[in-house]
């Protein structure tokens, strides 16, 4: 699933940060965006959204992601990653309620 073109994201919260973290990861970009979509990119695989990253990668995103925000937000950085954090579950929860309901209206 293409993140940035696809209308059925439209909406779901944190869909614009996601789609830049996709295409960051695609990318070989260390963002902030990017390394967020890694430490979801389970659930979000399971969603149909594909994420370029390696199971190395995804397990030390979380470190990379808290090195970016130090960086940015200094001491700041903890709140900082915990709001993504929230952000990203409310959009992981978000679009599988969305598959879910396609898939249910498909069968």
């Amino acid at each position: 699933m293409n993140v940035a073109e696809n209308a059925e994201l439209a909406g779901l919260p944190g869909a614009d940060l996601i789609a830049a973290g996709v295409a960051d990861a695609a990318a070989g970009r260390e963002t902030i965006a990017g390394e967020l979509v890694k430490i979801g990119s389970p659930r979000l695989r399971g969603c149909g959204i594909d994420v370029a990253v390696t199971p190395e990668q995804a397990l030390d995103a979380d470190r990379r992601l808290f090195r970016l925000l130090g960086a940015a937000h200094g001491r700041n950085a903890h709140s900082h990653y915990n709001a993504l954090i929230r952000q990203l579950v409310s959009f992981e929860q978000a679009l599988e309620g969305r598959v879910r309901r396609a898939r249910m209206a498909a069968t």
